[in-house]
Order: C-alpha cells, then sequence, then structure tokens
C-alpha cells in the first residue's frame, strides 16, 4: 500500500513556525516511504479565507523545498460532502439542533455544576418532528451535530503516544455543520481522507480528541481510517507555549537572513531523539525520519539554536550555490575567505566592502603609524604575501603577537577581526594594500 500523507492549512493567515513543522514531517514521512504527500487547502470557511494566503502557503513550501505530490481545494469538493452528509442523515447518524451559542453556555455550565462532563446533552433529539418544523417557522435554522455511538470505547494505536482509549460517552457530539450551510473542519476531512487514499495522517496532540470522534465517522462512512500519529506541541524556548510561535514564519526567517536548510535541519528532528545537526542533504533527513524517535515531552523551538544552524550551514555552502546571492565582482576565492566569518549569506556584501574599500581606519598611536609606514616599505607580493609581510616585519621590528599583526588588520580592513588575512590580502591586491598601509602611516 502506497503511503500517502497531506498537509491541509486554511488559508486564513501565514503559516507559522508549527504548521511548517507538520508540513515537513508528513513530507518526510512520505518520502521516507517512497509515497505521496498531498497539500489540502482547508478553505470551506469562505469569509475568512483569502486566496492571497493559498499563494503564501505554496511560495512557503516552495521555498523550504516542500514539492506537493497533488493539491487539493476543499472549496472544489462541497458537492462530496454534502452526499456524505447525506448519507450520514439516512443513517441517523446526524440530527438538527436549534439551541444558541448562550443556551449551550448555560447548558455547559449547569452540567458542570452537576458534576456532570460540559458535553452536549442530546434534547434536540428528543424534539418531535412537529416541534421542529415550528422552530423552523419561525425563522430558526439548524445546525447539525454528528451522533456518536456512545457505547463505544474508542481505541486506537497511535504511531508516537501508543494506544489511546475514549468512552464515547464522555464526548460531545461534534457540529459538523453550521446554521447557514457551512461545514466545520470535522466531516469534511474524514471524507477527504478516505477519497483521496491517505494511509497517516501525522498532526499535533491537540486533535488527539478530534482523532477520537473521527474514528467513528469513518466507521459511519463505511471505511477503514487512516493510521493517527499526534507529536508534542512547539513550546518557546522558555518551555511554554509563545504568542511569538503563531506569527514566526517563513516571511520571518527570510527577512533574518535564515537559510531554507536552517528550517527544515531544525524542525525535522526538533521533538526526536536525533540529535539536531546542520544537514542540508535531504536524504540524511529522510532516513533517519521515524516516529519511534519522538517522544511526548513539549517540543522546544529555541531561535539561538536557529541562528547557530545557520551559521554552519553556510559554512558548508559552495561558491554555486551562493554566487547569485553575492555582491558584483565578488568571486569563488572571495566567498571562501569571508565564508568563515559570515552568519547569514547577505553579509557578505559588508565584508566585500572591505575587499572593495574604502576602509576608514581608527585613530592609531605614533609608534603604531611608523611601524605601518614600515609595513608599506616591506611589503612584497608574492603566493603568501601576507605571511612574508609579517615575517619581514617580525624580523625588522620585533614585533609578535597582537602588536605584529593587530594595527595591520586596522590599516587594511578598518576592523579589529575578520577574515583570515592570509586569504583577504590577496583580494585587496598590492597597489591598494601599499596605499591603505601609506594612508594609515600618515593619518
Amino acid at each position: 500500500m502506497t503511503v500517502v500523507t497531506r498537509f491541509a492549512p486554511s488559508p486564513t493567515g501565514r503559516l507559522h513556525v508549527g504548521n511548517i513543522r507538520t508540513a515537513l514531517h508528513n513530507w518526510l514521512l512520505a518520502e521516507r516511504a517512497g509515497g505521496r504527500f498531498v497539500l489540502r487547502i482547508d478553505d470551506t470557511d469562505a469569509e475568512r479565507s483569502r486566496e492571497e494566503y493559498v499563494e503564501a502557503i505554496r511560495a512557503d513550501l516552495a521555498w523550504l523545498g516542500l514539492e506537493a505530490d497533488a493539491e487539493e481545494r476543499q472549496s472544489a469538493r462541497l458537492g462530496h460532502y454534502e452526499a456524505a452528509f447525506e448519507r450520514l442523515r439516512a443513517d441517523g447518524r446526524v440530527y438538527p439542533c436549534y439551541e444558541t451559542a448562550q443556551e449551550l453556555d448555560l447548558m455547559r455550565k449547569v452540567r458542570l455544576g452537576r458534576g456532570l462532563p460540559p458535553i452536549y446533552d442530546r434534547a434536540a433529539l428528543a424534539l418531535s418532528d412537529a416541534e421542529r418544523a415550528a422552530k423552523e417557522a419561525t425563522g430558526v435554522a439548524p445546525h447539525w451535530r454528528f451522533k456518536l455511538d456512545h457505547a463505544e470505547t474508542i481505541e486506537w494505536l497511535d504511531g508516537i503516544r501508543g494506544v489511546q482509549h475514549f468512552e464515547a460517552a464522555q464526548l460531545g457530539d461534534p457540529v459538523v455543520r453550521r446554521a447557514d450551510g457551512s461545514w466545520l473542519y470535522m466531516l469534511p476531512s474524514a471524507v477527504d481522507d478516505i477519497e483521496m487514499g491517505v494511509t497517516d495522517v501525522l498532526r499535533g496532540e491537540d486533535h488527539v480528541s478530534n482523532t477520537a470522534l473521527q474514528l467513528q465517522m469513518f466507521t459511519a462512512l463505511g471505511a477503514k481510517p487512516p493510521r493517527f500519529a499526534h507529536e508534542a506541541l512547539l513550546v518557546g524556548s522558555e518551555g511554554k507555549l509563545s504568542k511569538r510561535l503563531g506569527s514566526l514564519g517563513c516571511d520571518a526567517f527570510r527577512a533574518r537572513g535564515i537559510e531554507p536548510e536552517a528550517v527544515v535541519a531544525l524542525l525535522a528532528r526538533l521533538g526526536t531523539s536525533e540529535p539536531v545537526e546542520p544537514i542540508a542533504d535531504r536524504a540524511v533527513l529522510v532516513e533517519s525520519f521515524d516516529l519511534a524517535h519522538f517522544g511526548r515531552a513539549p517540543a522546544r523551538f529555541d531561535e539561538a539554536e536557529l541562528e547557530r544552524l545557520n551559521a554552519a550551514l553556510v559554512h558548508q555552502m559552495d561558491y554555486a550555490q551562493v554566487k547569485h546571492r553575492l555582491p558584483a565582482g565578488m568571486s569563488e576565492a572571495g566567498w571562501l575567505a569571508i565564508r568563515p566569518n559570515l552568519a547569514h549569506v547577505g553579509e557578505a556584501a559588508d565584508w566585500w566592502a572591505v575587499v572593495t574599500g574604502p576602509v576608514e581606519v581608527p585613530q592609531l598611536s605614533d609608534q603604531d603609524r611608523a611601524y605601518l609606514g614600515e609595513a608599506a616599505r616591506l611589503l612584497a607580493w608574492s603566493d603568501d604575501p601576507w605571511h612574508a609581510l609579517t615575517n619581514a616585519l617580525k624580523a625588522a621590528t620585533g614585533r609578535k603577537g597582537r602588536d605584529l599583526f593587530h594595527p595591520l588588520r586596522l590599516a587594511l580592513t578598518g576592523r579589529d577581526s575578520g577574515p583570515d588575512m592570509k586569504a583577504l590580502l590577496p583580494l585587496i591586491g598590492e597597489a591598494e594594500a601599499r596605499a591603505r598601509l601609506e594612508s594609515a602611516a600618515r593619518s
């Protein structure tokens, strides 16, 4: 059986880091099994869904390199949900309800006060046909609930959480259709999973109770349910749910110069027993992906760790990967010289400006200015002009360590630290290097 996973975002906003992790894990699960990854746009909420968000979801997945094997739109499948609804209605598995939101809230409070679970009491099932007709005659449109089989103990083997048990009698009949005829998440999702051949549903642990309800929907529709696995939710670096995680997405990562490979490397293993490492090769991440490696503890997302991964991955990047993103004139030698000092590719422009000049040299002591004048005189070009210069200066002046190297770096780059001068000096060039040394000596 071909493994089919799905990522089902609602286009009511941008993807955030939790959504991205869900999408990535479903993609990895499908890739590991040689299966298919389906992007399903859950756009049944016509009022809140926006086409701009659909485009943004596609763009974000493309940036991350998560290519879907198929894309479906729920808004194009309304007839499928209607047919399933009518089947359930004929079988007595959905029923109309007429309570207002205020009445339902009062009902929950009364049940809580009596020590009962705050679930719907099925009062609508006691209404006669005449009573229902009377309500509708006054303009009260019903919403519809799925009728659970309260005699059943719902069980499944969760791919991460192990065996799960729910007593159906302790669960409320979920609303599947609003009074205006629009759909809630539960029934369309089950119908789609059946008709799209989804074999594995991997999602957050906040959906565990939804899974218990949906399992009965699969049975009522005469279908075998997919395998379910529920992973721990992301928390912030402080160890608790963070509002920032709800707004942190691909736009924010791109604005900070984070590489998609860093996002993928971090999120692929977050919440698992596998070490988080700067792995750019997707095949390695795919091969090591296993639900058995997931734990129950919250998965901690640390932005500082993302930055460290990003820097490590930038340091692995070949010139061919980045040349279209580098400043004009920057050669492969320039990239290799500057790369070890970068946390983000975008910083290359700042360091290339050090090579191309001009540079601003801070105030120097009289001794250092005289020393730099001697450096300009002794500068001789070779395959390794930096070491030739420093060896000559050491012999001529007796300087060593910081006193030998630091004034030269200041004069040549205007910086206290930076790339290896052995690699940087040939990029500056002999004439420019001598001019900078002479200028610093006169300053």
